[in-house]
């Protein structure tokens, strides 16, 4: 079962300001540990909204909008993709990641299950899926 740990974003994260040292430390020995563990198999921070941009789908019609985004609370600053035996281990890592912007700043975490390809009824398209390199099955 795969995990995702998406960090939410604050107006310090947007603003492009960059971790403390003693919280690069802290999420460097979690990582280390979901390494050690055999679970860890992706983590990134991403860079501020306005680095980025939003594809919206309407009417048959795409439409590119240059960031930044106003509503930092639905913005993501990072995340950490774990694999697991269970839901209730995913939890369990979880409550050991580090406060995200230190342990005195607020912050917040959501975690969600990732799908696999096994979820989806078989399917011509989903054979090809399962032959892209990188798809998890």
């Amino acid at each position: 079962m795969r995990f995702m740990i998406m960090v939410k974003a604050t107006a310090d994260s947007e603003a492009g300001k960059m971790p403390e040292e003693a919280l690069i430390a802290s999420m460097a020995a979690y990582h280390e540990a979901l390494q050690k563990a055999g679970v860890l198999l992706d983590a990134s921070g991403l860079q501020p909204s306005a680095k980025g941009w939003r594809v919206r789908y309407a009417n048959g019609e795409r439409t590119v909008a240059q960031g930044p985004f106003a509503e930092t609370e639905t913005l993501i600053a990072g995340y950490t993709v774990i694999q697991v035996r269970s839901r209730e281990e995913a939890m369990e890592w979880a409550r050991r990641f580090p406060a995200p912007f230190g342990e005195d700043a607020d912050g917040e975490i959501e975690v969600r299950q990732m799908y696999d390809l096994d979820d989806f009824e078989p399917s011509r398209p989903m054979e090809r899926f399962r032959k892209i390199e990188g798809a998890h099955h």
